[in-house]
C-alpha cells in the first residue's frame, strides 16, 4: 500500500442506539503515518464515532473500509484482527490483573487467531513497551488496582500497542489527567505517528488536538461542522465558540 493511500475510510454513516438518531452522514479518511482528530462536546456522537469503526455499534446505512475491504458484518475481534487497536474511554484496563497480564492480553492465541503480521514501522512487544513506558516496568507485578490515573492510561495505550497494530482509535486519552501527563501523552502521539501509525483521536482537549493534529474534524449533534487544519480551526472563532465553547479571542 503506497503511504499516501487510506487504510481507513469512513462513508456516510448512520448509526443508531435503538431509535435515537446519533451520526448523520459522516464521512472521513485515515492514511498511515497521520493523525486525525476528533473534536466536540460531550454527546455530540464522538465515542459512537469510535464504536461504529470498531464493529460495537455497527452503522445502519453507509461503509466502513479497511484497506480496501468492507467492515459490514465483521465482529469486533474480528476487526481489531485486521490490525485496528482501541484505547477506550475510561482505559478500561482488568483492575483483577497486573501490568504484565493486561499487556500480555493482545498476544493470547485467541487474540492473534488470523491476525496479520504488524505493517506499521515498528514491532511492538513486551520489552518495547515497557522501554516506552518506564513508569510500567517499575510497576510490572502490581495490580491495574494499584495504578495511579495516568499510569493506567498508559496501559491501555500500551495494550493496544501489544496488539501490534496499523491503526489506533483513542478515545479521550488526555480525560482527567495532570497538564505534565497531558504532556507525554501528546509526546507518545507524535512518536508513534513517526514510527508509521495511523492515529484516530477523539478528544476535548483543544490545546493537545491543535498541537498534533493533521486535520480537526469538529462534530456537532452527529454532524461534522469543520473540517481543516489545527491553524484554519484557531482561526475560526465561530466553530470555537459555538461548538467547542472556547470564547472569541481565545
Amino acid at each position: 500500500m503506497a503511504a499516501s493511500e487510506s487504510l481507513l475510510e469512513v462513508s456516510d454513516i448512520h448509526t443508531y442506539y435503538g431509535d435515537s438518531y446519533v451520526l448523520h452522514g459522516l464521512s472521513l479518511s485515515l492514511t498511515p503515518g497521520k493523525i486525525v482528530v476528533i473534536l466536540g462536546r460531550n454527546g455530540m456522537g464522538k465515542t459512537t464515532l469510535v464504536r461504529s469503526i470498531a464493529g460495537l455499534t455497527p452503522p445502519r446505512r453507509g461503509e466502513v473500509k479497511f484497506e480496501g475491504q468492507l467492515l459490514s458484518g465483521r465482529t469486533p475481534y474480528g476487526i481489531a484482527q485486521e490490525g485496528i487497536a482501541i484505547v477506550p474511554q475510561g482505559r478500561r484496563i482488568f483492575k483483577s490483573l497486573t501490568v504484565r497480564e493486561n499487556l500480555m492480553l493482545p498476544t493470547s492465541q485467541l487474540a492473534k487467531s488470523g491476525k496479520r503480521a504488524p505493517r506499521a514501522g515498528k514491532e511492538w512487544n513486551l520489552k518495547a513497551v515497557l522501554h516506552e513506558f518506564p513508569q510500567l516496568a517499575d510497576r510490572i507485578g502490581n495490580l491495574g488496582s494499584a495504578l495511579s490515573g495516568g499510569e493506567q492510561q498508559m496501559l491501555a495505550i500500551g495494550r493496544a500497542l501489544m496488539a501490534n497494530p496499523s491503526t489506533i482509535l483513542m478515545d479521550e486519552p488526555s480525560e482527567g489527567l495532570a497538564p505534565r501527563l497531558v504532556q507525554q501523552v501528546q509526546e507518545i502521539l507524535v512518536r508513534l505517528r513517526s514510527e508509521g501509525h495511523a492515529i484516530l483521536l477523539v478528544e476535548q482537549n483543544l490545546g493537545l488536538a491543535l498541537a498534533v493534529a493533521d486535520e480537526i474534524y469538529v462534530i456537532s449533534s452527529g454532524r461534522f461542522v469543520f473540517h481543516g487544519t489545527s491553524e484554519e480551526l484557531s482561526r475560526n472563532t465561530e466553530v470555537l465558540d459555538n461548538h467547542l465553547g472556547v470564547a472569541k479571542g481565545h
